[in-house]
């Protein structure tokens, strides 16, 4: 049996991490400025996190939700407070494409409607519902396609508004990303967050907010919508929550009465996924990486802003997308190849994406910056 042929590689046999490094099978050193797509979040092979991992599965790596489980409670507790969530419930899961599902679900059954709106460029996950809101019809298979998603244009509160009322009878939900990723680091205005919190409140829609990326720090707030002075219904969040160890959770509103068989999962929040993610928690807390991850990439955008051939910079934290005039795979396979630097790329072929790891050092960033200035000044 061949593997079933749905990524495009890079050729290179990734063995071995630590912090922001990692080495392929011949010994070669490379710098991780892509994170495994933002899910190094407290960077590879913590040793605080290995050992919580290693004492946990020493006790108990799985058992049935069917029982009560005290890792549930405690990640519930520590991410409440670190998120200032703490009057929310958290559901677990398995990833953010589940988180997302999910999150919708419960939207649509406590709503008893079934239309969301969603966003131009976003990206929320591959699996029913989610691709189905998602703004990308080439992994749409024809079972996914449904009129129960409304696209509204970025940031164009008109419209928005527009498309609000013109589908308010139907209306279930609004879904938008903290900070769109995949659609290349795009930063939503506060005119609409704040356009879109006041419509749900007063039309009794439900407002969520999709952090799979730019949850955990990694935009320099907890989550990415507290930039904007907006509290959602609900809150998904996936990559960054456990380091690569397979995770979800979804944050619900106290408002939103919870009942039995509304949601259900076989392996989410399983023990030894709990435990990877409270040793996240606990990381970021003792490194305060929420404030170093606004630091670092006000570094980063600083010294990216000197470099003259770079046309454009969007970001917050270390959540950075960079324009070029060029396409960015051609600057992307210069650094891998010859820097030995791993970076991100987005839907706009234009756009590469910075999604380090928080710990990532200010020496590393600076080799970044003259790795990337040496790249564009050969091309």
């Amino acid at each position: 049996m061949k593997l079933f042929d749905v990524y495009p590689l890079m050729p290179v046999d990734i063995v071995k991490a630590e912090n922001c490094k990692l080495w392929d099978e011949n010994g070669t050193e490379y710098f991780d400025f892509y994170g495994g797509h933002a899910v190094i979040s407290v960077g590879h092979s913590h040793p605080f996190y290995v050992g919580k991992i290693k004492n946990q599965l020493d006790k108990i790596g799985f058992y049935s939700n069917s029982v009560i489980n005290k890792l549930q409670e405690e990640l519930a507790e520590k991410l409440g407070k670190i998120s200032e969530y703490e009057d929310y419930n958290l559901f677990l899961c398995n990833s953010g494409a589940e988180a997302n599902e999910n999150a919708l679900k419960i939207a649509s059954f406590i709503s008893g409607k079934k239309k969301f709106i969603t966003f131009k460029n976003s990206f929320h996950g591959r699996t029913s519902a989610a691709v189905a809101a998602t703004d990308d019809p080439s992994i749409v298979a024809p079972v996914n396609e449904t009129s129960n998603f409304i696209f509204c244009e970025w940031n164009n509160v008109e419209e928005f508004e527009k498309l609000f009322f013109e589908n308010i009878q139907d209306l279930a939900g609004v879904i938008i990303e903290g900070i769109q990723g995949i659609g290349g680091i795009q930063i939503p205005s506060q005119e609409l967050m704040s356009k879109i919190s006041e419509l749900c409140v007063e039309n009794s829609v439900f407002f969520i907010s999709d952090e799979i990326q730019s949850g955990y720090a990694r935009s320099g707030k907890f989550f990415a919508h507290q930039y904007f002075n907006v509290k959602p219904d609900i809150i998904t969040t996936a990559k960054g929550m456990a380091n690569g160890f397979p995770i979800g959770g979804v944050l619900v509103s106290s408002k939103i009465p919870a009942k039995h068989k509304m949601l259900g999962t076989t392996f989410g929040g399983n023990h030894l996924a709990c435990a990877a993610a409270i040793a996240v928690l606990e990381i970021i807390s003792n490194e305060n990486l929420v404030e170093e991850s606004l630091q670092k990439g006000k570094y980063l955008v600083q010294k990216l802003n000197e470099i003259p051939r770079v046309k454009e910079i969007r970001g917050k934290g270390l959540l950075i997308g960079i324009d070029f005039e060029i396409p960015a795979s051609q600057v992307s396979k210069i650094l891998r190849e010859e820097f030995k630097i791993f970076v991100g790329s987005a839907s706009n072929p234009l756009t590469m994406r910075l999604l380090p790891p928080l710990t990532i050092s200010y020496p590393e960033m600076d080799y970044l910056i003259s790795s990337l200035q040496s790249v564009l000044n050969s091309i």
